[in-house]
């Protein structure tokens, strides 16, 4: 069984280069709403922004893997000025490509889904997190879990705990 996010380690954190991101399931709850016209929409947390951001901070790479290819996807990552990949059938190789392009090893990479989509991914990376409403099948398969649902702060209580941990890092008290 994975432990609460909250549990992770300072040692863990420390090692930490990169955030790849599931958007379906981790920035939204994942319901999609579809109107007369088959246009999609989503609902987002609007803090996992701030939460984001203080990760800019930390010079800490990020991005989101979406097996979905959805405007509305595009558009919500470049309001966050976080970088996307759309339409990834395999993520495991899409993790795989970007650690190779910034040279980082998987073993500093943090993988957050939700779906059985995401498993690959999670067996790729040294630190897998789900969000608290995940699908059963990821639980063997991610060390750590959020309080937080997908599209209810869990980027946001993800974001807030590496950032403190890292800011914390080397002081006593």
């Amino acid at each position: 069984m994975p432990e609460s996010i909250t549990n992770i380690s300072t040692t863990v954190v420390d090692q930490l280069e990169m955030i790849i991101f599931d958007f379906d399931g981790g920035f939204t709850d994942n319901a999609v709403y579809v109107d007369q016209n088959g246009i999609e929409s989503v609902a987002c947390c609007r803090s996992d922004g701030l939460g984001l951001a203080r990760i800019r901070e930390l010079d800490l790479k990020m991005c989101i893997i979406s097996t979905e290819e959805n405007p509305v996807v595009s558009v919500r990552a470049k309001k966050l000025k976080i970088d996307c990949h759309q339409g990834v059938s395999d993520k495991s190789i899409a993790v795989r490509e970007i650690c190779k392009k910034f040279d980082i090893s998987m073993q500093k990479v943090m993988f957050v889904g939700n779906d059985i989509n995401d498993i690959a991914a999670f067996n790729e990376v040294g630190i897998p997190v789900g969000v608290s409403d995940s699908f059963d099948e990821i639980l063997p398969h991610i060390s750590y879990i959020t309080i937080s649902g997908g599209g209810k702060g869990a980027v946001r209580e993800i974001c807030d705990i590496i950032y403190f941990l890292k800011k914390n890092l080397g002081k006593t008290n």
